[in-house]
Parts: C-alpha cells; sequence; structure tokens
C-alpha cells in the first residue's frame, strides 16, 4: 500500500528551487505565471507526478515535467532532479538569451564586450556636436 505524498504548487516551486521564497511562489502562482497542464491554477493546488507546469519568470518561460514531489528544499543538485524541462523549453530559453545578448548596448564591440581605443574615437567623433 503505497501513500501518495500531497504538496501544494507553490512549496513545490520553492523546493524546486524556482523561486527563492514560498511567497513568492505564491504570488506568481496566484498571478497567472504558473500554469498546470495547460490551465491556470491557484497556489493551494496540489501538484502529482507527470504534471507539465508552465512557469513564467520575466522574459524566460520553463517547461517542466514533474518527476519527484518534495515539500522540503534540499541542494540544487536534489532539486534539478524534482523534474525534467522538455526540449522545446530549452530551444526557446537558448534563442531568447540569444536575442536578448544581440540586443545588448555595446555588444558589437568585438568578443570583449568593451570598446576599445579605435571604437572609443569612433563613438566620440559621433557623439560630438560640431
Amino acid at each position: 500500500m503505497t501513500e501518495e505524498i500531497k504538496v501544494r504548487i507553490d512549496k513545490w516551486l520553492w523546493a524546486a528551487r524556482f523561486f527563492k521564497t514560498r511567497s513568492l511562489a505564491a504570488i506568481a502562482v496566484a498571478g497567472g505565471k504558473v500554469h498546470c497542464n495547460n490551465a491556470r491554477i491557484k497556489p493551494a493546488k496540489t501538484v502529482s507526478i507527470g504534471d507539465e507546469l508552465r512557469i513564467q519568470r520575466g522574459e524566460v518561460e520553463f517547461i517542466v515535467i514533474v518527476h519527484e514531489l518534495s515539500g522540503r528544499r534540499g541542494p540544487a543538485v536534489v532539486a534539478q532532479k524534482m523534474y525534467e524541462e522538455t526540449g522545446e523549453s530549452i530551444s526557446a530559453r537558448a534563442a531568447t538569451r540569444e536575442e536578448r545578448r544581440l540586443l545588448k548596448p555595446g555588444s558589437n564591440f568585438g568578443p570583449e564586450g568593451r570598446p576599445g581605443k579605435k571604437d572609443r574615437r569612433l563613438i566620440r567623433r559621433f557623439t560630438r556636436k560640431d
């Protein structure tokens, strides 16, 4: 006879290290930033193994499948074993990361990201109002 552990979604998100505090997780769930099986949920909703969660944090969206349930926050290595991120989610996050990197101001000054002496002179000439 196996007993199924029941864990609230806000507690699971905190234990899986998606949010720093449980109250931040509850605010995100109540604000519609977390969906379970493509449905909006409340912080008191219990999670079960195999559920698909869509978690929105800022510009980044994670799509994960729950593998383990725990209400205790442990080391990051243990927390990463609690879920599996889908391939679609990983590729979408990589694309947004690359897009943000390209849109970052000053990113066209070479691999070090800082303007050199020649680049600074060009910037000064461009910004001068003579």
